[in-house]
């Protein structure tokens, strides 16, 4: 379990930098983008991709569309770590899992059981009680960006599913793909944004998103070991990575950041750990 208990620091890292690009001054955004060039070459070097593997058009359309998703949903967790904290945020990363779950009853004709319906309960209670201001139809936009966390990358999750499933590509090798794209926007939307005078150039977020992109592909790369060598029992995997990382990042949160939860959060991050176990295993 040593490569998931990396993968695991490795994810709460990034969120400590995504939280630390506020209190230095640092555009998120253009962090985030620099990012990507760090995970390519890491992905390039670690994954050897087979390049003679030449996508589908309807591959190169789900790897456009899950590349403009991460880019944007990355940008989403890095306003959510920044204003709600990394203990809500992670609670809205993790039990994300919600969607795909209700996706595969809903397009994919699977069965869905009583367990798994008390586990979709329970994680929708969590989420409303995780959520910051306690009400839903706030107006205040740091109430949604954990909402958007939550629905973006849960309908990543069910990109990365289907992406899974393809037979003529390695699941690394379609990583490298869609980091590729994602890199090429990020780079095409940076310089939108310097030509309209949108856009200050910082070396220090170049710096931090670099920085950022080799612990992003750190976390997906040990993640991938993890579920390699446990191979006959990934939903173990699994419901421990998405625990882990919400039982260290409340860690991190309380005592390197302060980050305070009224009752009722703490109530939803019970919650949280108890819905992602049943859904995992159900």
């Amino acid at each position: 379990m040593i490569y998931l208990i990396i993968a695991i620091i490795l994810s709460v890292t990034v969120s400590v930098n995504l939280k630390l690009l506020r209190r230095y001054y640092t555009d998120s955004y253009q962090a985030i983008v620099f990012n990507y060039p760090s995970a390519l070459a890491l992905s390039y070097f670690f994954f050897r991709p087979n390049l003679q593997a030449i996508p589908a058009t309807n591959q190169w359309t789900l790897f456009f569309v899950t590349a403009l998703m991460m880019l944007s949903i990355f940008y989403f967790i890095s306003k959510s770590i920044q204003t709600s904290g990394i203990v809500i945020t992670a609670i809205s990363q993790r039990l994300s899992l919600i969607i795909p779950v209700i996706a595969a009853f809903l397009l994919f004709d699977e069965t869905f059981t009583l367990l798994k319906f008390i586990g979709l309960i329970i994680g929708f209670l969590a989420i409303y009680f995780s959520v910051p201001s306690g009400k839903f139809g706030s107006k205040n936009i740091n109430f949604w960006y954990p909402v958007i966390v939550f629905s973006g990358t849960g309908i990543l999750d069910i990109f990365f599913n289907h992406i899974t499933k393809f037979s003529n590509l390695s699941f690394t090798d379609c990583l490298f793909y869609i980091f590729s794209i994602a890199a090429i926007l990020g780079f095409l939307s940076l310089i939108y944004l310097k030509i309209t005078n949108r856009l200050g150039f910082q070396w220090r977020a170049v710096f931090a998103g670099l920085l950022l992109g080799v612990f992003n592909f750190g976390s997906i790369y040990f993640y991938i070991k993890a579920l390699k060598i446990e191979h006959d029992k990934p939903s173990v995997v699994f419901s421990a990575m998405d625990i882990g990382v919400i039982a260290l990042g409340s860690v991190v949160g309380f005592m390197l950041f302060k980050e305070k939860l009224s009752k009722i959060n703490k109530v939803g991050l019970f919650l949280a750990i108890i819905a992602i176990c049943i859904l995992t295993f159900a």
